[in-house]
């Protein structure tokens, strides 16, 4: 009888019967697996948040994580390593995360669209095929040295062509992530590195492919030729045979309908097909993904339901045990001694030399400036998951040893962390722009164009954004109404905030705008009203995360020299009439669009203005009220209540409040202010009481409203309320909360009427009407005027001689 090898554990058996029954759960696949997963994910998370103020992009975490979580750190004690990654544990761990892998590299694949590629301009694809080209030689060189001295038994062909590979990457989904952080998606570097980033990953994978098929157990170079032409064959097939069924499936998954779930079945089933068959070839079963997400139509409601289904299991859960099995292979103790050290400062020298040498002289070629030059090498020097792929199918494969596989990893993981410091410390893009009058919508030549930036992260926000607009343009022969709506969309580490990036970036114009269909819904609505109205719509996006999208907001106001903007407040209206928060973080970017704008702001609490469609001008029909107790803000939201009042269906109603004599609105309060300057020193307002210079301010403009009021006695009515108290100011404001909408000013000199508010940033006022207390009705627009002494740190430096855009908007912006 045959003596089992001691040298080859049991295989384990899936599920154990508990505790309870003296089993050890780690003694079987499914706990195991369940553990390591868990251990992964909170180990590369925390990690992730440690490094989040240097900016460094997720994989770097998950690439540190793998490492220490291996032989290299905790892992050196063996009773760890043996308990949580135990060898026989390792085959189901890697099969789990190489299927985790095949379906990111399907996103991948749908990140890529080939339109783009084809249409790449003759500077981006130079600067990538010299970042490609460059850093392949020094690759073959490096290799060289390798093999003389820690890699001596490996095959020549097929090392050299991995290190070629290795050094000359670049990682397209980590590259386009840290321009998105650092906002320079829409310079004229991150333009050239997105574009020469996406031909140099089909490039990539193109000689991937190429090595693997030379690096088969099997010397005959026939083999090989046959695994090239078979690889060949199989993205013909999927050119001609599945894209044309992915496309009918697409075809027939309607905007606002529900995809089918078979749709969805033969898709991932497809995915996971092909990856046999390009495994079956000898290419690796990951290739056979990534056709399939590059065959896939990008247009149209699949892709995008397709990526919501599968993207946030493989890159939460799964995607992570792949940098683990990474890290569970690289052993940075294996490199001992000067001449291995050596070797790694090569690898290092010999990746940044190429790429971002390469990559530098070209764009000086293309006359590209000297900075942006620079931060492009070093932008394109970035590494990342496509890296450790190809160094784990090496490795795989035995053409590289524990100790080349080590120096190479290490080698990504410091090319990629240097890139976010470096090129911000080289490029910084000076946000500069002209200088530019009309930055109020109170203005001495009320016949100008207002511009306004009306901006929205959701669809709740568009109906009652577009009758606002519809409301404020009038019918008169003046000055046209200028309206940029920006969609806000928030920065995340998922594939599909990429793919957005991506497409956004695409010419620098909005992902909406391009010439093929795209059936937004949240695009269409402000389309379909610029169509049909005399308004000027521009659609923009602003992709950022929330706690940075304040300088997308007030650096596209000053490019395109707003006057106002408009934006939504952070709680909207639940069905019973309480307000239901959608975030801080929409709050506190209010408040620092508030604090930073380089106009007049107006924050919108949405109730419902004209219900919940887009309201035709013959149907406007509003009761608008404005609230007047004197100041720079209450003056900005009498003269936006003038304009509305312009509009033949709408009714404007101006209450002026008026204290008792001796008395101030401050009802004994003691109110404070902050000085203009940059002190910001707190004073005390002395009861309530403006400066004399604000208050002739206030008489003039409230003579320059009566005398416009006696010209349009139908449908403007003022009139005077005497208050003693606030309960008298609350029971006057509650006689109008039947109204359509309500406008104030943001800070004028009243006692807060609210006794508890988490919404400081509406002012004493404006906090109050927000309230479920106050109405459920009226729709209320909280203005801040713009104030030239309180802008002391803008986020655009005024120069005049700087050459903006042209005064007439030509075509949409993207900040991001």
């Amino acid at each position: 009888m045959a003596t089992p090898n001691p040298t080859c554990p049991p295989p384990m058996k899936a599920t154990s019967n508990g505790a309870f029954q003296h089993e050890n759960p780690l003694d079987y696949a499914l706990p195991l697996l369940i553990l390591q997963i868990c251990l992964v994910v909170v180990f590369t998370r925390f990690l992730a948040f440690i490094l989040k103020p240097l900016r460094q992009p997720r994989v770097i975490a998950e690439v540190i994580g793998g490492i220490l979580l291996g032989p290299s750190a905790i892992g050196r004690n063996e009773k760890f390593l043996n308990t949580i990654f135990p060898k026989r544990s390792l085959t189901v761990l890697e099969t789990v995360a190489n299927l985790g892998l095949l379906f990111f590299l399907f996103l991948v694949g749908l990140e890529l669209d080939m339109r783009s590629i084809r249409k790449t301009g003759h500077k981006a694809l130079a600067i990538a095929v010299a970042g490609i080209t460059l850093p392949f030689v020094l690759g073959i060189g490096t290799s060289y040295a390798l093999r003389a001295t820690v890699s001596k038994k490996s095959n020549p062909t097929s090392f050299l062509i991995f290190m070629g590979v290795a050094l000359s990457i670049t990682a397209f989904p980590v590259l386009a992530r840290i321009l998105a952080e650092l906002k320079l998606l829409t310079t004229d570097a991150g333009r050239i590195a997105m574009s020469a980033a996406a031909v140099n990953d089909v490039a990539a994978w193109i000689l991937l492919a190429l090595a693997i098929a030379l690096s088969g157990s099997n010397s005959s170079p026939l083999v090989s030729l046959w695994v090239i032409l078979c690889a060949a064959a199989f993205v013909l097939f999927a050119i001609f045979a599945i894209k044309p069924l992915l496309a009918m499936m697409a075809k027939r998954s309607l905007e606002g309908e529900p995809v089918q779930e078979i749709y969805i079945c033969i898709t991932l089933t497809l995915v996971l097909a092909c990856s046999f068959i390009t495994d079956t070839i000898g290419i690796h079963a990951l290739f056979g993904a990534f056709v399939v997400g590059i065959v896939m139509p990008k247009d149209g409601p699949f892709a995008g339901v397709l990526i919501e289904k599968v993207e946030d299991l493989v890159m939460s859960l799964l995607l992570p045990l792949y940098f683990v099995s990474s890290g569970l292979k690289t052993d940075v103790t294996t490199i001992r001694g000067t001449l291995s050290w050596c070797m790694l400062v090569l690898v290092i020298f010999t990746a940044c030399f190429g790429k971002i040498s390469g990559t530098f002289v070209v764009s000086l070629l293309c006359k590209v400036p000297f900075r942006e030059a620079l931060a492009l090498g070093f932008l394109m020097n970035t590494k990342g998951l496509v890296e450790l792929i190809v160094l784990n199918i090496g490795k795989d494969r035995k053409v590289l040893n524990d100790q080349t596989f080590a120096i190479c990893v290490l080698m990504a993981l410091f090319t990629t962390f240097i890139t976010t410091p470096i090129v911000m410390a080289v490029y910084k893009p000076a946000r500069r722009g002209l200088p530019y009058t009309h930055k109020t919508v109170q203005r001495k030549d009320p016949d100008t164009e207002l511009r306004v930036l009306a901006c929205f992260h959701s669809t709740y926000n568009i109906p009652t954004l577009i009758n606002l607009i519809e409301s404020s343009r009038g019918t008169r022969k003046r000055g046209k109404l200028c309206v940029y709506s920006m969609h806000l969309m928030e920065l995340s580490e998922r594939p599909s905030a990429i793919t957005m990036v991506h497409t956004a970036r695409n010419n620098g114009m909005p992902f909406w705008n391009k010439k093929h269909d795209n059936k937004d819904q949240m695009v269409v609505a402000f389309q379909a009203y610029g169509h049909l109205s005399s308004v000027n719509v521009r659609p923009m996006t602003a992709i950022s995360a929330f706690s940075s999208m304040h300088e997308d907001i007030c650096t596209s106001a000053h490019q395109k020299r707003v006057a106002l903007i408009l934006l939504p407040f952070h709680k909207h209206q639940h069905f019973d009439g309480t307000m239901e928060s959608l975030g801080n973080s929409l709050r506190v970017m209010n408040g620092h669009v508030l604090s930073r704008a380089p106009c007049s702001v107006g924050i919108l609490v949405d109730r419902g203005l004209g219900g919940t469609r887009q309201v035709q001008a013959s149907d406007v029909s509003y009761d608008v009220v404005v609230g007047f107790f004197g100041g720079r803000d209450d003056r900005e939201a009498l003269a936006y209540g003038m304009r509305l009042a312009e509009h033949p269906g709408i009714s404007l109603t101006v209450v002026k409040f008026v204290a008792l004599p001796g008395q101030t609105f401050a009802f004994g309060a003691k109110l404070v202010g902050i000085t203009a300057n940059k002190d910001k020193k707190i004073i005390n307002v002395a009861q309530g009481t403006g400066s004399d210079e604000d208050k002739q301010e206030d008489e003039k403009f409230w003579s320059e409203f009566v005398s416009v009021r006696s010209k349009n006695t139908e449908s403007i009515t003022y009139e005077e309320r005497v208050v003693e108290s606030k309960e008298d100011l609350k029971t006057v404001l509650r006689e109008k909360n039947r109204s359509n909408l309500i406008l104030v000013g943001r800070m004028p000199q009243v006692a807060p009427l609210a006794e508890k508010s988490d919404c400081p940033e509406l002012g004493p006022i404006g906090s109050y009407l927000a309230s479920s207390e106050f109405s459920t009705l009226s729709s209320v627009l909280v203005l801040q005027q713009y104030n030239p002494e309180t802008d002391v740190y803008p986020m655009v430096m005024e120069v005049s001689d700087y050459k903006d855009m042209p005064e007439k908007p030509t075509g949409s912006g993207l900040s991001s």
